[in-house]
């Protein structure tokens, strides 16, 4: 019984620091727009919406 409700224990910490790492780094994107828009988990470079690896822009626009 321990070792089950350890287990529970141990993947419900994992899942919360999961949780609040996506939070700060939500965070930080937020508060650093400089550094370009905050890219989502499987959304590819976020700078041109790549899905699949493949980027279908053919130039990524460059801010001066």
């Amino acid at each position: 019984m321990v070792k089950c409700l350890l287990a529970a224990a141990v993947i419900l910490l994992v899942l919360m620091t999961w949780i609040g790492v996506d939070r700060a780094y939500r965070a930080f994107a937020h508060r650093h727009p400089e550094l370009g828009p905050f890219r989502t988990p499987g959304g590819g470079c976020g700078g041109c919406r790549c899905s699949g690896g493949q980027c279908r822009a053919d130039t990524i626009p460059i801010a001066d």
